[in-house]
């Protein structure tokens, strides 16, 4: 199955965690060839499937190169923050290779923590095939730190048996979705039109740029708000249009987070709700089981899709490795092609490859809309660790509160914001 691809430029950024500069040399100069490959990933609610893909990697890894071990730890990711920091600071605790989320890129290119691999991807003839939006959130500054090794967007669930019911079809414009939920909620008074958070940032993020707004803009190597922005003022009206009374109530909603969201959706409380390809096990969990689908997010014209977030995590090479040149073979053959589908059939991760993506949804129509979301571009947050600051005070989801809850109006809500953000930006 072949997917549309508009490709567009994705605005990279990344959620950093901030980190005293390195200690450690690069390692440049030294290529040991022989002994342990210490490799770091993150450990998952259920473990065992990654573990066997990533046993399997291992032991051909290690049959390929006589005298070398390759030794895999799987860290928590809520205590990666202590373990990445000592890392970059202290060379004798640092791994080789690592796993780390395309999120927290732009703190550790901060702090030189991983090597680039610009110029070693460019020699690698599986990298013409990542999705460019894609392997754009492994750059920095035009740099590339890491191969994305999975992605993960959101698209549009909605109630078939709801909507076959009221006669609706799925919505073709983001102005179409807000009438449909209106629609069914003044149809069925006890159900959520739409399940939507006024925390529920990616959720808020595609209506911006898909109203040709943004969050925030680079001039030189200064970040300014762009949230005050009359495009991104619409995107904002849009959203909070959702937290009414007569779709989604404030009162219930302007508190509601994305997992949330999904499992009001889960739960049989909401007609429609925007969801992730990694929520698939939730909802068919929940009592709308068999009794739903998915769409692509769309846009503002008729056949387009809106922008989502893009996220996903990435397979780097340590700086101070003293073993880079193992280290990047093992990234490659971890991350290539072959694992990268063998990892979605052990744990469904959505592989960053166009002809993988297309092989895996011909399979399963389930990812069809998810896959087309992200070939036809996806975006990302400003890449600065500044976006910490921003994400950490919530700076976003009070802005929608505030809208929804009647206490501000759009101008005066995205006015705070802006100045929140560019405090934050020091611009």
């Amino acid at each position: 199955m072949m997917f549309r691809r508009t490709l567009v430029i994705a605005a990279l950024g990344a959620l950093a965690i901030g980190c005293a500069p390195p200690q450690a040399s690069d390692g440049a100069g030294t290529q040991e060839t022989t002994g342990e490959l210490r490799v770091w990933l993150f450990q998952e609610a259920s473990n065992a499937a990654k573990e066997k893909v990533v046993d399997e990697a291992k032991a051909e890894f290690e049959a390929a190169h006589e005298g070398v071990t390759v030794n895999v730890e799987y860290l928590p990711v809520d205590g990666r923050a202590t373990r990445f920091n000592g890392a970059f600071n202290d060379k004798a605790s640092a791994p080789d290779v690592a796993e780390f989320g395309n999120t927290d890129l732009a703190g550790y290119t901060a702090s030189n923590g991983f090597a680039d691999l610009t110029a070693d991807l460019g020699k690698w003839p599986e990298s013409k095939d990542l999705v460019p939006e894609v392997l754009d959130t492994a750059k920095v500054d035009g740099k590339t730190y890491g191969i994305p090794w999975f992605t993960g967007t959101r698209a549009l669930y909605y109630r078939t048996d709801v909507f076959t019911e009221l006669n609706l079809t799925p919505p073709t414009t983001l102005a179409e979705l807000t009438e449909t939920a209106r629609a069914i909620r003044r149809a069925k008074p006890g159900l959520y039109g739409i399940a939507v958070g006024g925390k529920y940032q990616f959720a808020l993020l595609p209506y911006i740029w898909a109203n040709g707004g943004d969050v925030a803009e680079q001039v030189g190597d200064a970040w300014k708000s762009a949230i005050d922005s009359p495009a991104a003022k619409d995107g904002l009206a849009q959203y909070a249009e959702l937290l009414s009374d007569d779709i989604c109530p404030p009162s219930a909603c302007a508190q509601l987070t994305g997992s949330q969201s999904v499992a009001a959706f889960a739960g049989g409380k909401a007609a429609m709700t925007i969801g992730g390809d990694f929520n698939r096990a939730a909802v068919d969990a929940g009592a709308v089981k068999g009794k739903y689908a998915v769409v692509p997010l769309p846009g503002e014209e008729p056949g387009s899709i809106a922008p989502a977030f893009a996220g996903g995590n990435l397979l780097g090479v340590f700086r101070s490795s003293t073993k880079r040149a193992l280290a990047l073979e093992f990234t490659r053959l971890l991350g290539g092609k072959e694992y990268q589908e063998k990892m979605y059939g052990a744990m469904g991760n959505m592989p960053t490859f166009t002809d993988v993506q297309d092989r895996v949804a011909a399979d399963d129509q389930f990812l069809a809309p998810f896959i087309e979301t992200v070939q036809s571009g996806t975006r990302f947050v400003p890449s600065t660790p500044a976006w910490t600051k921003i994400d950490a005070a919530s700076v976003l989801p009070t802005m929608v509160q505030q809208v929804a809850t009647g206490r501000a109006d759009v101008h005066t809500a995205t006015r705070a914001a802006a100045a929140e953000m560019n405090a934050a930006f020091g611009s």
